[in-house]
């Protein structure tokens, strides 16, 4: 059985407060869905398709997951830009261009679905939860209502009675929205349940099963456009590695929508078609690489000295990853410019073998991240955080995202059984 706290909370739980939906057209521009994607949790937004084009609905289904085409996230965008080169053109583009067309990545459930429900659809796949938003949804777990394939009968659709006469489907007051419900959103409210979990919280990633050894990589060297033809869809990173002489990866940083989330997107789109990937997760920054014709705003803070100054035409200017709204310091281990060690934003999340699942639940929510690079001490140690080794030796073994977390907190609250070792390092 698994734990009362998936079975007695229902899915109208987690909408308390939740704004409602706003609807991002396709046939928006590129410009316009930036903007939008930037006020979005997990660094996408939704798309749905433009209802005044009267496309043809199907019955039974409600027309907002109809008209529903797919999920548009940071790095799809600056992806894109780099590949059209001309980012005054791709910026005017409209977003059905881009996005990638995935009507499985939405589901519309009932305000009193059990919350168990919900975990299992978003394990298949499903990104957002649409959830209706009712005058008569109270916010309260229905604890000892009966349930019937998978949803609760006494829900919202039971408090609506059609006038005679009428089709049989419910129908929801005028007063009515919808809301979305993210992973970050379920994750978010799982982790203020740690107590009913016990004892997964304090548990390993590894004896959970938490930890995917199959993720996306480019070498260091290679050219960061590359990633535009390999983006992942979940989690949507690409770790930049180093590959030593034995096959050890060392993670030197990543190409994600997580990273690229509130950048400025021309500048990034640039990097990407301009630089290695290697050059363009740690800053690299050259006096001699200048700004190219038609970029010479393409740095946000740039833009506002320029305006401040006053200057009378633009001046060329060194690229690093502050432009991109990265942050390094700027200087090599022996004082002068190139590759040095990054900080900031721009070094990724990671975590060890042996780290816990609330620690790593906790790290996740608070950089607002969708996953956590899982490495472990050159040599196989294993240890948590013990040993001489230092985090620039750790080698990339694998990686932790909403999905990972989902199935492993399902897998294990089974009751009966065995309890899996508690573990407290980070």
């Amino acid at each position: 059985m698994a734990a009362p706290v998936l079975l007695h909370h229902v899915v109208g739980d987690l909408t308390l407060g939740k704004p409602d939906l706003v609807e991002f057209y396709d046939t928006e521009t590129l410009e316009a869905a930036i903007k939008a994607i930037s006020e979005q949790n997990e660094g996408a937004i939704a798309v749905w398709r433009n209802r005044g084009a009267q496309t043809p609905s199907i019955p039974g289904e409600d027309p907002k997951v109809t008209s529903f085409v797919g999920m548009l996230n940071s790095l799809d965008v600056v992806a894109f830009i780099a590949r059209v080169g001309n980012h005054e053109t791709a910026l005017r583009s409209p977003v059905s261009e881009v996005v990638t067309p995935n009507s499985s990545l939405l589901k519309e459930v009932d305000p009193g679905t059990r919350l168990l429900d919900a975990l299992e659809m978003m394990k298949q796949g499903v990104r957002r939860l649409l959830v209706r938003k009712t005058v008569a949804w109270k916010g309260m777990s229905k604890r000892f209502s009966v349930v019937f394939n998978g949803r609760w009968m006494k829900s919202y659709e039971s408090t609506v009675v059609a006038p005679a006469g009428t089709s049989s489907r419910p129908t929801s007051p005028s007063s009515s929205s919808f809301c979305c419900l993210s992973r970050e959103d379920v994750v978010r409210f799982l982790i203020s349940c740690l107590g009913a979990l016990a004892p997964l919280p304090l548990t390993s990633i590894t004896a959970l099963g938490a930890v995917s050894p199959h993720y996306c990589h480019v070498e260091a060297s290679s050219p960061a456009l590359e990633v535009a033809g390999k983006v992942p869809e979940d989690p949507c990173a690409i770790a930049v590695v180093e590959t030593a002489d034995d096959g050890a990866q060392k993670i030197i940083g990543e190409i994600s929508a997580y990273k690229l989330w509130k950048c400025d997107y021309p500048a990034a789109s640039w990097a990407m078609a301009s630089f290695s990937a290697g050059q363009f997760v740690t800053g690299f920054e050259e006096e001699g690489v200048a700004t190219p014709p038609g970029m010479a705003g393409f740095s946000v803070a740039a833009a506002a000295e320029e305006r401040i100054l006053g200057a009378a035409a633009p001046r060329p200017r060194k690229f690093s990853s502050r432009s991109i709204g990265f942050f390094s310091n700027q200087s090599s281990p022996g004082g002068g410019r190139g590759l040095g060690m990054y900080r900031g934003r721009s070094s990724p999340l990671m975590c060890r073998r042996t780290s816990s699942l609330a620690a790593v639940m906790a790290q996740m929510l608070s950089h607002r991240a969708t996953h956590v690079w899982v490495t472990e001490p050159a040599g196989g140690g294993g240890g948590g955080g013990g040993g001489s080794g230092t985090a620039a030796d750790d080698v990339l073994v694998g990686v932790v995202s909403y999905t990972d977390i989902l199935h492993a907190v399902t897998r294990n609250t089974a009751g009966g059984a065995a309890a899996p070792p508690l573990c407290f390092g980070v």
